[in-house]
């Protein structure tokens, strides 16, 4: 039962977006200052986001060596070098917006921990330097003359350093973003469950946190920026869920050897420290099929795999007490670009970040923003 002022003020609006992250808030934020007097509302089932923008490891990157090497197995060079291109544009682009200070943003650098068996790679390192150097104006990638001094576990033979990365805190780049789209004036609605969109109509279907209240909201324009739960309101979208496991120790009793951001294992596994904790995460490449999944659960053979990491490479011979563990739930496809498209008559998408949120968000935000304003 609404009264009439609920009626009249809190269900119609110019744009509702559906998905409080990086992108919904972004789109939003790009929406209203180039079109100020519009009525803007964003939808968020969760307290927080739901999916991985506040539950991110906080790594401002774009992909390492081998990760790179890997998508040429899939990827033309072209597509690859503009995929990489978005990705640090971006990285730029938040940092212009908000400033470094309010991201926590430290460029302490990335680096690749190799093995023998990777040999190969530092091979094809000039030719990826080369292929880059359009975007860089210099070499990206580099090896660590040292590796032994950063303390990791003898077969670790190779590091290789990326100097163009760093690292950032999602929980300050999430704040960021409310309290733009607090001064712009967008009004944010947590708690609420869109389970239908009506895509030519205009209709948002919802209801509270509880399953107890039906809303029905209507806009002229409707925004989809719920990546990998998009599948329940599209369908047909070519997006599979990735969960993402992180670790996260109690504050260590020796002193951390390096800094920076850390990969490993084609950039499937990344760890940093943070706090004096080492923060710990990814591997689901030990199970693809069991991480398609957007439940919130803890996977116990990746787990027991980052465990074993900690112990046996990034801290040998040193004593890990762990003290929090979380997932989040990231959106993959065919292929690593982000879908950004109109989807009905008055709805548009802009989903699959491809576990690169922290990058292209904004950006990927301000190319829907303006999908929006040509409908």
């Amino acid at each position: 039962m609404f009264s009439y002022w609920e009626k009249k003020h809190f269900l119609k609006y110019d744009l509702i977006v559906v998905g409080s992250g990086f992108v919904g808030l972004s789109t939003a934020i790009h929406y209203k200052v180039n079109h100020p007097k519009s009525n803007i509302l964003v939808l968020e089932r969760g307290v927080f986001p739901t999916g991985a923008s506040t539950k991110n490891a906080g790594f401002a990157c774009f992909g390492s060596l081998t990760e790179i090497l890997d998508d040429f197995w899939n990827m033309p060079q072209d597509e690859i070098l503009a995929l990489v291109e978005r990705r640090y544009r971006g990285l730029k682009a938040i940092g212009k917006q908000f400033g470094e200070k309010n991201l926590g943003y430290v460029h302490s650098n990335g680096y690749e921990l190799l093995d023998e068996t990777q040999r190969e790679a530092l091979d094809q390192m000039g030719s990826v330097n080369k292929i880059l150097k359009p975007v860089f104006k210099e070499d990206v990638f580099s090896l660590v003359k040292n590796p032994g001094k950063m303390g990791f576990a003898d077969q670790i033979n190779f590091i290789v350093k990326n100097k163009f990365e760093g690292e950032l805190d999602p929980g300050m780049y999430m704040t960021s973003l409310w309290k733009l789209a607090q001064e712009v004036g967008i009004r944010i609605l947590t708690g609420v469950s869109v389970y239908e969109i009506q895509k030519d109509d205009g209709i948002v279907l919802a209801e509270d946190g509880a399953g107890e209240i039906n809303l029905e909201f209507k806009a002229n324009k409707i925004a989809i920026c719920t990546n990998a739960f998009t599948k329940k309101l599209l369908p047909d979208s070519d997006i599979q869920p990735g969960r993402g496991l992180i670790l996260l120790s109690k504050p260590l009793d020796f002193k951390i050897p390096w800094k920076g951001t850390f990969h490993m294992d084609k950039g499937y596994v990344y760890f940093r420290q943070i706090d004096g904790r080492l923060l710990l995460g990814g591997a689901r490449n030990k199970d693809f099929e069991g991480e398609k999944s957007t439940d919130f659960e803890v996977n116990p053979k990746i787990k027991s795999h980052l465990e074993k990491l900690a112990k046996e490479v990034i801290f040998p011979s040193k004593r890990i007490a762990w003290d929090m563990e979380w997932t989040g739930i990231m959106a993959f496809g065919k292929i690593k670009s982000p879908i950004i498209q109109q989807v009905g008559t008055n709805t548009v998408a802009a989903v699959r970040l491809g576990g690169m949120g922290v990058a292209i968000g904004w950006q990927v935000g301000k190319e829907l923003s303006v999908l929006l304003s040509k409908m």
